[in-house]
């Protein structure tokens, strides 16, 4: 379960931003192919964040897809798992969305 550990990081990046400012909302975005499990850093979130201006703040998580260009069949494909592979059956893929892992906003009091 590393998902406790990217949480608690993502706790102490936006401690390091803002300091003591009392934090309302974050927004993470989490690609699809990221392997980190959206409902597990939900689950952390408030446990890491208990005791700091953290505490209470909504947690909101953005599910980015999976896309990649595949090289084979020249085409945009949607990557619905881990296992990246075109339609057309090639798997010489250039990942270009959904391994994102980011906080993308901070709202503060």
């Amino acid at each position: 379960m590393h998902e406790l550990a990217i949480t608690e990081s993502v706790v102490a990046s936006v401690r390091d931003r803002l300091g003591d400012a009392r934090v309302l909302a974050v927004t993470l975005e989490i690609g699809r192919l990221s392997g980190v499990v959206a409902d597990s850093v939900r689950f952390c979130f408030d446990l890491c964040t208990e005791g700091t201006p953290l505490q209470g703040a909504r947690l909101d998580i953005v599910d980015v897809p999976g896309g990649a260009y595949c090289r084979g069949c020249r085409s945009d494909v949607e990557l619905v798992d881990l296992i990246p592979l075109c339609p057309c059956g090639s798997a010489d893929l250039d990942i270009t969305s959904g391994q994102e892992l980011m906080i993308r906003q901070v709202e503060v009091a």
